[in-house]
C-alpha cells in the first residue's frame, strides 16, 4: 500500500493511488496528489475538484464529465467553451477520473466517471 506523507500525517492510498478514506482529504492532500502528477492546481482545477466533492457528498456518486461541463464548464476555462477535451487538458491523466482521484473520491466510484 502506498501512502502520502503530508504535514506529519500518513494518508493511505490504495494500489491505484486513490485515497482509502474520503475523510482524509483536504487541500494539502489534493496539492500533494497533483504534485505527484506534475500538475500545478489553478482556480479552474479547484473549481472542478470542489464541485466533484460537493456532488459526491450530495449524491454519493461522482458527476459524469457531461455533468461537470454542464454545471461548472463556464468556470473551468477562461476563454472559449468547456467540453470534455478541455476537462482532459486540465486533468491529463484521465479527465474526470483524474479529477476524481485528486478530489479524493472513493475508488469504487471513480471508475464510473
Amino acid at each position: 500500500m502506498h501512502a502520502l506523507a503530508i504535514n506529519g500525517r500518513e494518508i493511505p492510498l490504495n494500489a491505484k493511488g486513490l485515497l482509502q478514506n474520503f475523510e482524509d482529504w483536504d487541500e494539502d492532500v489534493a496539492r500533494a496528489m497533483a504534485d505527484e502528477d506534475g500538475i500545478e492546481l489553478s482556480d479552474c482545477h479547484w473549481t472542478a475538484i470542489r464541485f466533484m466533492r460537493e456532488y459526491y457528498q450530495e449524491f454519493e456518486i461522482p458527476p459524469s464529465p457531461k455533468t461537470m461541463v454542464r454545471e461548472v464548464g463556464h468556470k473551468l476555462v477562461e476563454y472559449g467553451k468547456c467540453n470534455g477535451k478541455k476537462l482532459q487538458e486540465l486533468f491529463p491523466k484521465g479527465g474526470c477520473k483524474h479529477a476524481c482521484r485528486i478530489a479524493g473520491l472513493p475508488m469504487e466510484y471513480c471508475h464510473s466517471c
